[in-house]
């Protein structure tokens, strides 16, 4: 038997048209933070390791900060670290039943995004 009313559902699932709750976006976030955190470790470590070998590496890391580009990436990972932390806290919170409740939930995945988004300001105020 055929149903006859007409199918309302989307044809196909576009992420950029989906509103997403803010604990997916929450989750997601964590999710990028933590490859683009992980992605960035060799690079870091070799800017260590320039900054340790002597003081013209020294001088070079410094003048490597100076580059646009670079003070954009140091602010990303900022954004990073910081989110990638507190999501972590929010969800080992939620691995103890703590704020697993809708409203809660909601609250703290908000807390997280915000808090991603002070951390840049504060990043975008001391890179610059």
């Amino acid at each position: 038997m055929k149903n006859n009313k007409p199918d309302t559902r989307p044809v196909y699932l576009d992420l950029r048209h989906i509103r997403q709750p803010v604990t997916a976006i929450a989750s997601i976030g964590h999710r990028i933070s933590g490859v683009l955190l992980f992605l960035s470790i060799p690079f870091f470590i070799w800017l260590l390791e320039r900054s340790l070998h002597s003081p013209q590496g020294y001088q070079q890391v410094m003048a490597l900060f100076d580059n646009g580009l670079v003070k954009l990436l140091t602010v990303l990972v900022a954004w990073s670290a910081a989110h990638h932390f507190f999501a972590g806290v929010r969800f080992l919170l939620l691995d103890v039943e703590i704020g697993v409740a809708l409203p809660a939930a909601r609250r703290s995945a908000m807390t997280v995004n915000i808090l991603g988004v002070v951390a840049v300001v504060i990043a975008v105020v001391m890179v610059l």
